[in-house]
């Protein structure tokens, strides 16, 4: 259920996009509409896209958050969250990012889904993701915060629909370069090390994104089914996190091993 207009929808929309545009964050939704719900928040993400699209962009995937359990407590919801990438989200093995781009920059570790064939419908199983899925790369997901995670002068944190609405906290795509058929990996006992700077900050295994990766990807499908909406062939699907997310600096160099998946290896400046 809605309770922001379409007129409302759209300002807060392009608020989020001049935020992104000049890395100045905003305020919340939330602040000014307390009552706002989810599909308020999808609601604001899609006009966003939508304005982003207009302007030439294109849509290249999407990703899935809040996959782990305790991030659901914290954000008092009982189901992940999803977002958007666009063309210009997408970074490769050895890039240099600009801190300055961003508000609040910090990076996970997670695996993407190629898609190969249609995905779609409201009882889609993670053997059909399977079956669907061309390849599987290790990638990690750059995440931002358009509107303050914190607010500087009350202090609240900002709830699941601001981040909803804030294209669930999704900046970017870092990808890999191994590029493996799901039958060739145990995919719940792939394990990440993140290194920044030369020390461990983070590590993982891939169960963690609830209990197999590919269980987001079917969860995200059937999520879209009511909206006509389908996982496309050439698709990528960040699949969630297997670590806390890792703040960004500049002058950090990061270095993220896959073992048997490969390193991804990138810069802030």
């Amino acid at each position: 259920m809605r309770t922001l207009d379409d007129a409302e929808v759209e300002r807060l929309a392009r608020l989020h996009d001049e935020a992104r545009k000049t890395a100045d964050q905003i305020d919340p939704v939330s602040v000014q509409h307390p009552n706002m719900t989810i599909d308020d928040g999808y609601a604001i993400q899609s006009a966003w896209l939508e304005i982003e699209m207009n302007r030439g962009a294109q849509l290249i995937g999407h990703k899935i958050g809040l996959t782990s359990r305790a991030m659901q407590l914290a954000m008092n919801i009982d189901e992940p969250d999803y977002g958007y990438l666009l063309d210009d989200m997408l970074f490769h093995n050895g890039c240099e990012l600009e801190v300055a781009r961003y508000c609040d920059p910090k990076i996970e570790v997670e695996l993407a889904f190629l898609i190969g064939e249609r995905i779609e419908g409201s009882e889609v199983t993670v053997d059909e993701v399977l079956g669907a899925t061309e390849f599987v790369v290790p990638a990690i997901e750059l995440i931002d915060a358009r509107s303050y995670r914190q607010h500087p002068h009350t202090g609240v944190t900002r709830t699941v629909t601001d981040t909803i609405s804030d294209n669930a906290a999704d900046a970017g795509i870092i990808m890999g370069d191994s590029r493996k058929n799901v039958k060739d990996l145990d995919l719940p006992w792939v394990a990440a090390v993140c290194e920044r700077n030369g020390s461990i900050e983070e590590s993982g295994v891939a169960a963690a994104v609830l209990g197999h990766p590919a269980r987001g990807v079917a969860w995200l499908a059937r999520r879209y089914a009511p909206h006509g909406v389908a996982l496309e062939p050439g698709q990528i699907v960040l699949s969630g996190s297997f670590t806390r997310p890792v703040d960004c600096r500049a002058g950090d160099r990061f270095r993220v091993d896959y073992h048997n998946l490969g390193v991804i290896e990138f810069s802030f400046v």
